[in-house]
């Protein structure tokens, strides 16, 4: 497995990739979606509504397509599977986030919603194109995470996330993107060098995962660049790391 360096090298455009994004009809998603096509790459739209998702694709050119993909069904996600025959680049985008609770607020169907996406739904899709992956000569999977899933930056004397650290709000989604991290980790031992799987942590974005955040969040775009950075990344490039949307390496 390569070093982790501070920054992340330069990438490489192969025009002839294939790329599925999930949850890509809005957001950082859609972003995502568009760069790549913007680099001549062949793009499938993941979207649980596939008239969302065609509608999105449209909009993007010749190079996107439409994909009906829940990533909390099996046979959707199995039948997404056997469409998709050819593909070089897992973007791991969609999630959701039931709420800023704490402990005692959050009840229990709120923790297993986002894990069923956040988490296993994630383990899922990767889990069914892993063979398809396999095949790629240069295999790319990006699980866009959460810097509020740190555990580095939730602890110690100056925690960046003082506010969530003193009211322990949104636990259910915070640890639940803990997990995407420890699962890209393991997924990045378990496939091997030739592989790349990082983990992005895209920073608060004006997306409808975070509504209230209207006017105080950032350009999806500006995620979406660091996301396709890790997508296009030199075979001799980081796998298994935690990635900030600036290319600088975030702790675990």
């Amino acid at each position: 497995m390569s070093d982790d360096p501070t920054a992340l090298p330069d990438g490489e455009v192969r025009p002839d990739s294939v790329a599925l994004v999930t949850g890509a009809n809005s957001g950082i998603g859609y972003e995502i979606a568009r760069g790549l096509c913007d680099r001549g790459i062949t793009v499938w739209l993941g979207a649980r509504n596939l008239d969302r998702g065609e509608a999105a694709a449209a909009t993007l050119g010749d190079g996107a397509r439409a994909v009906q993909l829940d990533v909390t069904d099996q046979e959707s996600v199995a039948a997404a599977a056997r469409r998709i025959e050819s593909l070089d680049i897992l973007m791991n985008n969609a999630g959701i986030n039931p709420g800023r609770e704490d402990l005692e607020r959050t009840d229990i169907d709120q923790f297993r919603r986002a894990y069923e996406t956040n988490v296993f739904g994630l383990f899922a899709v990767t889990k069914a194109f892993a063979p398809a992956l396999r095949r790629s000569e240069h295999p790319r999977i990006v699980n866009v995470s959460s810097g509020t899933g740190s555990l580095a930056w939730n602890s110690g004397p100056n925690p960046q996330f003082d506010w969530a650290r003193v009211q322990g709000g949104g636990i259910a989604y915070r640890s639940s993107k803990t997990a995407v991290n420890a699962v890209t980790l393991l997924a990045a031992q378990s496939l091997g060098d030739r592989f790349k799987v990082n983990a992005l942590a895209p920073g608060a974005r004006a997306t409808n995962l975070l509504p209230n955040m209207t006017g105080r969040a950032g350009d999806p775009a500006e995620a979406a660049a660091g996301a396709i950075r890790l997508a296009l990344l030199p075979d001799d490039g980081p796998t298994g790391g935690l990635w900030s949307w600036d290319g600088t390496r975030a702790p675990w």
